[in-house]
């Protein structure tokens, strides 16, 4: 039987039910899971603007994600990669021009304009854009590029406001990369947390990164906690990547020949192995539970269900939960999962075209956290699970 035959006939009973019915599992800590504003108010607002924070703030969320990189002159920066192309309107910069350049960022050869070569001052003279194009437009161009250094002042200002505690989870984008032009994050990153008086375990501050060579450098530097992101692309019924680079292992493994990938992460020992260095692991939430391929009429072929003649997520179907929630929490990790949105296109089948419905069915797994483009929705989401 073919792969994609495998994954039709896998999910063709799964076909217009409702979601699975499941045993509430409990988080790592017995706490309701956290609310982690993905780039901030990200579907509201352009990413990674002290404007998108303070929203989701306002929205209920408890902690903010700055991803960072770092300017030539070293200083960190909110933004979702180096390159600032789709997210800045520095393509409408004529001084800026001369700046573009091919740079090779993961092994792919990447043309663009790089934070790397750009001072804070200029910088700072550019302006935040929505990179998704069927979100509202209508605030590009009106805010700056935050430091990191702004976004705790923010988080610590919001919490004395607001009388909760707003944390951050800075992620290290692309550190390999950084390292290797001259501008490694990881020092920068800890300096700056430091003189915030974020050191402990229980600091409003928990750090990420895709790869792991600098997580477990970062654990012999801090006590903050820290959490292994893991990224993919493709995932099969069973929960397994089987995607391209670069999402089929973290970039280090690539660059000392590690033959492991995600996959190998994310089984019983590959959890054990990273609980020796970080608190917390955080996959991309198809590996926790799948949404896969349905093939009603049994032609061999995926089916449209919506009719739409494009397929996506509402031409798939939730699939059965993996035991990556079980066995991280057996090593003793929690688990962050990632990123919930709110468009139909993106929400499988299974769940009508209602958001609240697949936040439910991943804390009926007993996910730790979750990160969202929409606070709002997810805030309203656990709401409703701690009441039914």
């Amino acid at each position: 039987m073919t792969t994609l035959r495998f994954l039709l006939c896998a999910a063709t009973a799964l076909t217009g039910l409702a979601l699975p019915a499941l045993a509430q599992e409990k988080t790592l800590d017995g706490n309701p899971p956290v609310v982690i504003a993905h780039r901030g108010a990200s579907g509201y607002l352009p990413d990674h603007t002290i404007e998108a924070y303070t929203k989701a703030i306002e929205l209920g969320a408890d902690f903010i994600e700055p991803d960072l990189v770092a300017t030539k002159d070293g200083v960190l920066i909110a933004r979702h990669e180096p390159m600032l192309g789709g997210t800045t309107d520095v393509a409408d910069r004529p001084e800026f021009a001369p700046r573009k350049r091919t740079m090779n960022v993961d092994g792919i050869p990447t043309e663009d304009w790089f934070a790397s070569d750009f001072t804070l001052a200029e910088i700072k003279t550019l302006r935040a854009r929505q990179p998704l194009s069927e979100r509202d437009q209508s605030f590009n161009g009106k805010f700056q590029i935050p430091t990191l250094q702004e976004v705790i002042d923010l988080a610590k200002a919001q919490s004395q406001s607001t009388g909760r505690t707003i944390g951050i989870a800075p992620e290290t984008k692309h550190p390999t990369f950084h390292s290797a032009i001259g501008l490694p994050l990881e020092d920068r990153l800890i300096e700056t947390l430091q003189e915030a008086g974020w050191t402990e375990k229980d600091s409003p501050a928990v750090i990420q990164s895709f790869e792991t060579a600098n997580l477990k450098y970062l654990n012999t530097r801090t006590n903050l906690r820290l959490v292994q992101l893991v990224d993919g692309d493709t995932v099969d019924a069973n929960g397994q990547n089987s995607g391209e680079p670069p999402y089929v292992k973290p970039y280090d493994f690539v660059v000392t020949g590690d033959a492991r990938t995600n996959n190998d992460l994310l089984t019983a020992e590959g959890l054990k192995e990273i609980a020796a260095y970080a608190d917390g692991v955080s996959p991309w939430k198809p590996y926790l539970i799948p949404t896969v391929p349905v093939d009603a009429n049994g032609d061999g072929k995926p089916d449209d269900l919506n009719g739409d003649g494009a397929m996506d997520e509402r031409d798939k179907a939730l699939g059965t939960p993996t035991d990556v929630v079980k066995n991280a929490h057996a090593a003793g990790l929690f688990v962050h999962t990632w990123t919930f949105r709110s468009e139909p296109r993106r929400l499988a089948s299974t769940f009508k075209n209602d958001p609240a419905a697949e936040y439910k069915a991943f804390f009926e797994i007993g996910v730790d956290g979750i990160f969202s483009d929409f606070t709002d929705h997810a805030v309203a989401a656990r709401k409703s699970a701690a009441t039914n």
